[in-house]
């Protein structure tokens, strides 16, 4: 015997109730996300802020060495041109650590811009699963089946 199933429309109150986890559920997605580029924020100004601290302190080449493990494998030729070569880029990566906390005002405004991208996406998601569920609606689509009853013969 074949069995026949009718699938029920959604009423009002069921369809306010999806219409409410929904947007419940986007909403709950825009607190997440600025939740996570608040705290992204946060530390990369507090990052760049203390890389000046960096550039004043006293770090020598001379205090790199390689383990003596290592220095066993090693030639002492390349050992002597990778401190010439690291002595040589010191004061360059001085100037950048020294330039780096200016930079915490800018990233300030990214961190806005790309807030204001992402929150836009995720009420737009609202509005396309809102007209999903408006489309669902209109076309007979429910939340439960219901068998049909069978006469008897």
């Amino acid at each position: 015997m074949a069995s026949h199933y009718l699938l029920l429309r959604l009423n009002d109150k069921e369809t306010i109730m999806l219409y409410a986890l929904i947007w419940f559920g986007v909403f709950g997605l825009l607190a997440l996300w600025s939740l996570v580029a608040w705290a992204v924020h946060a530390v990369a100004v507090w990052a760049l802020s203390n890389a000046g601290v960096l550039a004043g302190s006293e770090w020598g080449v001379e205090g790199l060495r390689l383990p003596q493990w290592l220095s066993l494998w090693v030639p002492p030729e390349i050992v002597q041109a990778m401190t010439s070569l690291l002595s040589s880029l010191a004061p360059v990566v001085e100037g950048l650590l020294r330039a780096v906390p200016a930079l915490a005002g800018g990233l300030t405004a990214v961190t806005w811009v790309i807030w204001g991208l992402g929150g836009a996406l995720l009420v737009l998601l609202g509005v396309g699963l809102n007209l999903l569920a408006a489309m669902w609606r209109r076309r007979g689509g429910g939340s439960r089946v219901k068998p049909r009853p069978l006469l008897a013969a």
